[in-house]
């Protein structure tokens, strides 16, 4: 026999660290002897940081006692010299004492002290017991230190009561909340091992966050997917002003939305101020996430409870042309009014975002006037800085919509403000071309005067004489051979007199396209 008191639940006595509390930790002894009492002493090596309770005592046979084992910090210090492990050691007597009446007590007296140092007796002395430090504050900062294994260790030794992964720092931070903050997937791999509360909130702020709130803000993909795969709540939960959602289209963490939207986040939920995660990116100036939120389906006309604006006002009021662009192109309606009655075009000309104008309302205008011939309109509009040469969604400048409609005072003006003679629609036709189609001679005369290309061919390989012989247009063929005459008369090719202003066909707003060019086949 090799001892007469086992140790439980094993030799090492997890000591719980706790601010403002006492360090403890508890062990048992259990007698093993069937028929005799043992007596047994229990002393630290180290008495000036340790003390025991009970000290000595007798145990009846098969039966237990627990000891306290308490440990004293150093003033000022919430944190043992070494920790969890330490080098600190205790001496267990033990000595079988037939007839002896069984007592335990703290004092040092209890039991005689001759009774382990007697040569008339076999005394066991076992010097296995070892102290880890657990509790709080040691859990924290092993997690701030990214020390995986012995934050396994005291894990596993923390008595299942204490919640010990749940653990907050000394500025209320859980130890998801920290292994988050340090961007350390493997560590939130390990606590999440140990069934932590995940929605648990951080208190160092007023508000505090989530531990999934935490790491969509800091952009970490990984522990978001981890969290989310443990049963993170997707949501936005009061007393949270923002929900993951917004918080990852606000920082512009695009693979992060994705996922969120694919594990079945509202696409259109709210902040605590009624902005939807559109609301935000644009806000952001967050294209890439406007565009994957308007992809998903999120309603771009929300108005959000603040100020009762929709995505399109706030991006006209930053002026960001892309993302009206993006909007507008996705179907946004540019007629909402926001709570003071304003448009989009509205907000954008109160804070002097010219180059808006065209996609917010300006171009359609200018469409129209030109097709109706209104001259003082169009005269308006163009002094107003809108662009002559931006294009529909079917490639359409304004000049095609003048021409194919037979408004030559339009197309004068037009050409003089520098419209492209040559701009080609999706299907390839030029203003030339339309100017054809719709027969309107004093036009075609124009174009072909300030330098049209006359050559120029459709998609389907159709030049504009080739349209007017199929359509039998015989004052249109006239212009158009006497157009050819000249050119050939000078010596010249007409298209080195073309008027053009370089300016990109950018889709810009959606003009009305109510009359559509004939095909030629």
């Amino acid at each position: 026999m090799d001892r007469l008191i086992s140790l439980e639940p094993s030799n090492v006595v997890p000591i719980r660290v706790e601010p403002g509390e006492k360090c403890y930790g508890l062990i048992t002894l259990r007698n093993v002897m069937y028929t005799m009492p043992v007596a047994f002493q229990l002393k630290p090596v180290n008495k000036v940081s340790y003390s025991v309770r009970p000290q000595t005592g007798i145990i009846s046979p098969l039966t237990t006692v627990t000891i306290e084992i308490t440990y004293d910090l150093l003033p000022n210090s919430n944190l043992p010299e070494s920790y969890p492990y330490c080098d600190d050691s205790f001496l267990l007597h033990s000595v079988v004492v037939p007839g002896a009446a069984v007592k335990t007590a703290s004092m040092n007296d209890s039991v005689p002290s001759d009774w382990f140092t007697t040569r008339k007796k076999q005394v066991f002395v076992d010097s296995g017991i070892k102290i880890m430090f657990v509790g709080s504050v040691v859990l924290a900062k092993l997690v701030t230190n990214g020390s995986i294994d012995e934050i396994r260790d005291v894990l596993e030794k923390s008595d299942p009561s204490w919640k010990a992964v749940d653990s907050v720092d000394s500025e209320g931070q859980t130890l998801l909340h920290l292994a988050v903050g340090q961007g350390r997937p493997d560590l939130v791999q390990v606590l999440l091992e140990f069934k932590p509360n995940v929605s648990a909130r951080s208190t160092r702020a007023r508000l505090g966050s989530t531990p999934l709130e935490a790491a969509v803000a800091s952009g970490e993909s990984l522990i978001v997917e981890l969290l989310l795969a443990n049963h993170a709540n997707i949501d936005r939960l009061d007393p949270s002003t923002w929900g993951p959602i917004h918080l990852a289209a606000g920082g512009g963490h695009v693979d992060i939305l994705r996922l969120l939207l694919v594990k079945g986040a509202n696409v259109d939920a709210v902040t605590k101020d009624g902005n939807t995660a559109l609301h935000i990116a644009v806000e952001e100036r967050r294209q890439d996430c406007a565009r994957l939120l308007l992809t998903s389906g999120a309603q771009f006309d929300i108005r959000n409870s603040s100020a009762g604006e929709t995505p399109l006002h706030i991006a006209a009021a930053l002026g960001d042309e892309n993302m009206v662009k993006l909007l507008i192109e996705k179907g946004a309606n540019k007629n909402i009014q926001n709570r003071d009655k304003k448009t989009a075009y509205d907000v954008a000309v109160e804070h002097g975002h010219t180059r808006l104008y065209d996609a917010l309302g300006l171009a359609d205008t200018l469409s129209i006037a030109a097709r109706k011939g209104d001259i003082r309109t169009v005269k308006r509009l163009l002094e107003s800085g809108v662009a002559t040469n931006e294009s529909d969604q079917h490639g359409w400048t304004i000049l095609h919509r003048a021409a194919f409609m037979g408004q030559a005072d339009i197309v004068q003006i037009l050409i003089k403000k520098g419209a492209d003679i040559d701009a080609r629609d999706e299907d390839g036709y030029t203003p030339l071309h339309c100017a054809v189609e719709t027969g309107h001679a004093k036009v075609i005369e124009m174009i072909v005067k300030n330098g049209a290309d006359v050559d120029a061919r459709t998609n389907k390989g159709a030049t504009a004489m080739e349209i007017a012989v199929s359509l039998n247009y015989t004052g249109v063929i006239r212009v158009l051979k006497d157009s050819s005459r000249a050119r050939s008369r000078y010596g010249t090719e007409m298209g080195s007199m073309k008027k053009r202003t370089g300016r990109g066909q950018s889709i810009r707003g959606s003009f009305d396209r109510s009359a559509e060019p004939l095909t030629v086949n």
